[in-house]
């Protein structure tokens, strides 16, 4: 297919489409937002940095999720260190996910405390009730995300444990439950390459897993650490259907960069950084944080996404 995957990803004329001059409390800067479809709209739960540093969540609404953002006036999901002391320093990055099931929306999401940050996870009817279950895996450990089914009448996640170690490399595992609380039969489910790769020693879960008829996207981060600093870089693979923790097809190289000034240049420079996504007919609407400042949109056709995943040989895994 050649370079067809380069341009399977294309960024909205109008981005970045959310910044912090739009907000209507004071803060820093505004991104990592989880997305999800919502009561007719398109909802972001944003992150929001204050000006202390730390973190919050904040919903955004928007009939056809690009303009036109209606911003809760305060912040809709505070860190509560009093009850949660893992939530001190903030609450960052969360992923959405959509539980036909039980009607509701689960949140993973980062919770920064003195010991690191760690998995911790929320569930919400209408974005301005939010019950916490606390944390389901100890620092250091992000990227977390909760599939929509169960399999086996257990719920699978996919998230980022990190070792303390210089050298190990930090790759997106696979964890399982009964009840959304106690979690286990931890496995390694894409590995960080190693060497000169773009996704080589440290990938993470960007948006929650999509399902699809070919089986269950994903899209990925990898960072490449450089003499100038990190590079933010994203990557796809497929699942299988009805086992998630078979891989099907992984990207061996990257489909989305940073390129823009918005991307390039900010609180943290050249970062794209997906936290959510929202599937409208056939068009996939990606979220994602720029330079960790703002908050922009790409747009990509789901079929011609599957195709160039089929187009790849099938997944070998590393060893």
């Amino acid at each position: 297919m050649g370079n067809a995957h380069a341009d399977l990803f294309r960024r909205h004329p109008e981005n970045p489409i959310l910044t912090v001059d739009d907000w209507p409390y004071p803060a820093n800067s505004v991104f990592n937002a989880g997305a999800t479809l919502f009561d007719g709209q398109t909802l972001l739960l944003v992150r929001v940095e204050d000006r202390r540093g730390m973190s919050h969540l904040t919903a955004a609404r928007s009939g056809d999720g690009v303009t036109g953002w209606r911003i809760d006036p305060a912040p809709s999901f505070l860190p509560d260190p009093a009850r949660y002391p893992e939530e001190m320093w903030g609450v960052e990055d969360p992923r959405i996910t959509y539980v036909k099931e039980t009607g509701e929306y689960l949140i993973a999401y980062t919770a920064y405390g003195e010991a690191g940050p760690l998995v911790s996870l929320a569930r919400t009817t209408d974005f301005a009730r939010f019950e916490r279950l606390g944390p389901i895996l100890p620092p250091d450990d992000k990227d977390a995300a909760v599939f929509p089914v169960r399999f086996d009448d257990k719920w699978t996640l996919l998230h980022r444990p990190a070792s303390a170690h210089a050298g190990v490399p930090a790759h997106i595992w696979l964890a399982h439950s009964p009840d959304l609380r106690h979690w286990g039969e931890f496995r390694i489910l894409l590995r960080a390459r190693r060497g000169g790769w773009w996704d080589a020693n440290k990938i993470g879960l960007s948006p929650p897993p999509l399902e699809t008829p070919e089986g269950w996207l994903v899209l990925y981060h990898g960072v490449r650490l450089t003499a100038g600093g990190c590079i933010y870089r994203l990557g796809l693979a497929l699942l299988e259907r009805n086992n998630p923790a078979h891989v099907l097809r992984r990207s061996d190289e990257w489909v989305f960069s940073p390129k823009e000034e918005y991307e390039r240049a900010g609180d943290v420079d050249d970062v794209v950084f997906p936290c959510g996504w929202v599937l409208v007919g056939d068009e996939i609407r990606l979220y994602y944080g720029g330079a960790d400042t703002c908050i922009a949109l790409a747009t990509a056709s789901l079929t011609q996404v599957l195709e160039y995943l089929k187009s790849l040989p099938p997944y070998a895994p590393l060893q």
